[in-house]
């Protein structure tokens, strides 16, 4: 392996961060860097862009709740990660939330992307999204009209973990919310997704739906149904009252034509009785109750350490970037997730992994899918190059 091309510093120094974009400047004379941030380290950005700008190296980053240090959740510090070259990026804000507005993105992105690829054949469209975009699955679904199988999909949801509004992916020169940060990376093979979800055989339909929030379950009231639902699989009384303290602990499964399971992790409760989700649920979606103490499984890690060495070759010593659902890790409970983390680093034998706690992840469990929102999953992919 060359030069690391990641580096995490347990905390701000911006004299330390100007010399080791010297020394990779040296080395890389058309590198960038992509940085990743905590929420507790917000205020460090505007910091952070005029270091880069002053070294005249360009930037893009994002802020998360946490981020990953090798096997350990990190709520200070930062990371750098170079891009060897600078790939293609671009900032998108004020994204629009009506099916028109979200085609009209997508044909824009889609042009620009097309125009950037050509016939290379292994790209990857690497997007941070702010977490507060309702209709990540919707753009998705529009991307993919656009590009097709042309790109590998990979990517996750910054911002807070209280899902309030909070400026969270920037560059050089702005910081934005309510946008999507998006990176084009060539050569690139893509990204592993797993969550170890299993789907009981008892399917429900989402019979009245909008965007994120579920309003009725056959025609009935969503939240009377779902009490019903985890009464009868756990014996646990789901109230208004203690509503925050069980959701997390039984998400909705949206299951596909082709058996693939999405996670829907239920995140408000409202007047009416509708369910509020981390994700857009489509009206008449086939829905099901999660059996969520199945997530704990190793056969996640297995099938997503197993997926990233068939997809990359060996993984020791590689450099990974590995982005952990926050809703995955409050159902597991934070040792029982760094233990997940520090697995994850023993079985891929690699010598960094980097990232960050998400809000919602990007990606397929099957190579070359269509591109999908999740919750509660691990999504990883090779940073360095062989």
């Amino acid at each position: 392996m060359d030069s690391p091309s990641m580096h995490y510093f347990p905390s701000r120094d911006d004299a330390a961060i100007e010399a080791l974009l010297g020394s990779w400047q040296a080395a890389y004379p058309h590198m960038g860097v992509l940085v990743l941030l905590p929420e507790a380290e917000r205020g460090a950005v505007e910091r952070i862009q005029a270091v880069c700008t002053r070294c005249k190296v360009a930037l893009v980053g994002a802020v998360f709740p946490a981020l990953i240090e090798s096997g350990e959740f990190r709520t200070h510090g930062l990371w750098l990660l170079r891009f060897d070259s600078m790939p293609y990026v671009a900032l998108h804000e004020n994204l629009p939330r009506d099916a028109v507005g979200a085609a009209r993105v997508a044909e824009q992105i889609g042009g620009q992307v097309r125009a950037q690829i050509g016939e290379h054949p292994q790209v990857t469209l690497f997007l941070l999204f702010d977490a507060l975009v309702p209709n990540i699955s919707t753009l998705l679904d529009e991307l993919y009209l656009q590009l097709a199988n042309r790109v590998h999909y990979v990517g996750a949801n910054a911002g807070s973990e209280t899902f309030q509004p909070m400026p969270c992916l920037f560059d050089n020169a702005r910081i934005i919310q309510n946008g999507v940060l998006l990176m084009l990376l060539q050569p690139h093979l893509g990204a592993m997704l797993a969550h170890g979800y299993c789907a009981p055989p008892e399917m429900i339909s989402a019979t009245s739906t909008e965007g994120n929030r579920i309003r009725q379950i056959d025609w009935r009231p969503a939240f009377e149904v779902y009490q019903e639902l985890v009464r009868a699989q756990s014996g646990v009384e789901v109230t208004r009252e203690n509503f925050y303290q069980h959701a997390v602990h039984f998400p909705f499964g949206i299951i596909r034509a082709n058996h693939e399971v999405l996670v829907r992790i239920p995140v408000a409760l409202e007047e009416d009785g509708s369910l509020f989700c981390v994700g857009e649920v489509p009206t008449n979606a086939v829905l099901t109750l999660l059996e969520a103490p199945k997530i704990a499984s190793p056969q996640t890690l297995q099938i997503l350490v197993q997926g990233l060495a068939k997809l990359n070759g060996e993984l020791t010593d590689s450099e990974m970037l590995l982005f952990y659902c926050a809703g995955r890790r409050l159902h597991l409970g934070l040792e029982a997730a760094s233990n997940e983390l520090r697995q994850f680093v023993q079985h891929t034998r690699a010598a960094q992994v980097a990232g960050a706690l998400s809000l919602g992840e990007i990606g397929s469990s099957l190579q070359g899918g269509y591109p999908l929102f999740h919750n509660a999953t691990l999504v990883a992919t090779r940073w360095d190059k062989d």
